[in-house]
């Protein structure tokens, strides 16, 4: 369902966050700065080419992405980004900019913190779920795919990897450490202090196993907590998790970081991929947006390049990549002006988005499958975007808002639970410094512990990014079912894994009228969503709602 790219001929590589440092030179000399640029080359340039034609500009490489043509540069040459983007052999260069803009937050995924309603006063009856470990009487969600039934056929291959392309990852709790490789995670995104304030280590690069921000943890519950009689199990509780952290603890996804992170997932050989969120700072990177100026259109257009490399080098190395479409209630075919970009670095203005030459990265990118959000109704939740032009698939994803006029209206249930770090529950007040859970959040925070003191923590958000994992979980369980030996691990070609999640999902028909209508959920106009096509394939539900247990009953 993917948009045909055509990335422009001249691009540089988005502008990061990095503190200039000056250089002090002789007296009454002006002082020499250096700076640090991503750096993009051309196609079919040969690394070789490229650092010759950087050093030529009056560049130095410092780190390189060889597999995609993207390098990290120093250069003192005020004109450095001119001269490069001058040389045939590179696409351009973008100097990395320090920011001062307050950190990315997502609104929707906990939307019932921010309710002046809190839905446990009303006592949030739990839903009807799987009963494996304590907690899964509140997975909905793993009852809906049919998770609990798949397990009993295929539980999941230790030997199947399934990299989580977040914000990190909580190694110390119980549920997922049974299930973490130390050994493949890894940490591409060195804490930024303007972007996530003071860094917790001196090298400001976050250990493997540790995450700050809290989502790429509740992520990974979802896709493989262990199923061990002991909090919470996920969708595929057997596999392996791999921390790919390419977030900043803030919640911000850059460029370098992301592009690197599917790099090591290709060279690795990782089977899955799960990406529930954007690339920075640009909501909509187009390829020659009017309203942004040139600087800001070759940023865009070096995004593109570099994801679109990116997203095909994970794939032709085996990797199914799988994606959230947002949360940003929109038709991804249709998009509307874009208020929230550049979200850093700079004020956002008003971009009206053509989406011919626009694209939303990575799910609009090649390979990715784009997946929609539902709450336990089956209805398409109010904030998911959708549209027949990306969309692939709907999974639980949590909507606060379903049920209305039933008792389960806006209550913390309807959305999904899974594994949290302590240490973010605590800088956000439902744990106490004792671990302990704060008075008024019992219905939304959860703690079970071990014999032997360990603890894990859990609470409630929703999103398409809790929608993602679900099918990255199904995803990982047709690998292991399926999959053939290589390299002492389990592969499967991604395009088959893909096929295999799309003729076994649930068929869902739009539902009628087609225009749906969130007005009694409190909702403005804006939200109402036109659904598109027919039942075996349209703008809410794609192929349908994934489902576990057919996806490895059914012979391929």
């Amino acid at each position: 369902m993917s948009k045909r790219f055509t990335a422009g001929a001249v691009a540089t590589a988005t502008a990061l966050a990095l503190t200039v440092t000056g250089v002090v030179g002789p007296a009454n000399a002006e002082p020499t700065v250096t700076r640090e640029f991503t750096v993009v080359a051309e196609s079919g340039v040969s690394a070789d080419a490229a650092i010759a034609a950087i050093k030529a500009a009056g560049g130095t490489v410092v780190s390189r992405t060889d597999e995609v043509g993207l390098y990290q540069v120093t250069s003192d040459r005020a004109d450095f980004a001119s001269r490069a983007a001058a040389n045939a052999a590179l696409l351009g260069a973008a100097e990395k900019k320090a920011i001062g803009r307050k950190p990315k937050l997502d609104r929707v995924e906990q939307e019932n913190l921010l309710a002046q309603a809190k839905a446990k006063a009303k006592g949030a009856p739990a839903k009807r779920g799987a009963k494996l470990d304590p907690l899964d009487d509140k997975l909905w969600g793993l009852g809906m795919i049919r998770a609990d039934k798949a397990r009993k056929v295929e539980p999941g291959d230790r030997r199947v990897t399934v990299g989580v392309l977040d914000t990190g990852l909580d190694a110390s709790n119980p549920d997922l450490a049974a299930n973490f490789s130390w050994s493949l995670s890894r940490n591409f995104a060195p804490d930024i202090p303007e972007v996530d304030g003071p860094c917790e280590v001196a090298s400001c690069l976050d250990p493997v196993g540790t995450d700050d921000g809290g989502h790429g943890t509740h992520v990974a519950g979802t896709i493989g907590a262990a199923a061990d009689g002991f909090g919470l199990s996920g969708v595929a509780p057997n596999v392996t998790l791999v921390e790919l952290k390419g977030g900043q603890d803030s919640g911000y996804f850059f460029l370098d970081p992301v592009v690197n992170a599917l790099v090591h997932a290709g060279k690795a050989g990782l089977d899955v991929v799960n990406m529930s969120f954007y690339v920075d700072p640009w909501l909509y990177n187009c390829t020659a947006n009017p309203a942004d100026s040139p600087e800001a259109q070759a940023e865009q257009r070096a995004t593109i390049e570099a994801m679109t490399r990116a997203l095909n080098y994970a794939h032709r190395k085996g990797v199914t990549l799988v994606g959230s479409l947002g949360n940003n209630h929109e038709d991804l075919g249709a998009p509307r002006t874009d208020f929230s970009s550049p979200d850093y670095g700079a004020d956002p203005y008003e971009r009206p988005i053509d989406n011919a030459s626009c694209w939303d990265f990575p799910v609009e990118g090649p390979h990715v499958i784009g997946v929609s959000a539902v709450g336990p109704s089956g209805k398409k939740a109010d904030y998911s975007n959708y549209g027949t032009e990306q969309i692939a698939v709907a999974a639980p994803g949590g909507w606060f808002r379903d049920g209305y006029g039933t008792d389960t209206y806006r209550l913390d249930s309807n959305m999904i639970l899974s594994a949290y770090p302590k240490h973010v529950l605590q800088e956000e007040g439902s744990v106490d410094e004792n671990g302990n859970i704060v008075a008024g959040f019992e219905e939304s925070v959860f703690k079970e512990c071990k014999a032997n003191g360990d603890c894990g923590y859990y609470t409630y958000l929703q999103g398409t990014s809790m929608a993602s994992p679900h099918v990255s979980g199904v995803a990982a369980l047709i690998v292991s079912k399926y999959g053939k030996k290589v390299k002492g691990g389990l592969g499967m070609d991604p395009d088959k894994v893909e096929r295999q999640l799309y003729r076994t999902a649930a068929e869902r028909a739009c539902p009628e009228p087609r225009l749906q209508t969130y007005t009694n959920e409190g909702r403005p106009a804006e939200f109402d969503a036109f659904c598109a096509g027919s039942s075996t394939f349209n703008g809410f539900y794609g192929h349908g709602i994934i489902d576990a247990y057919a996806a490895v009953t059914t012979r391929m």
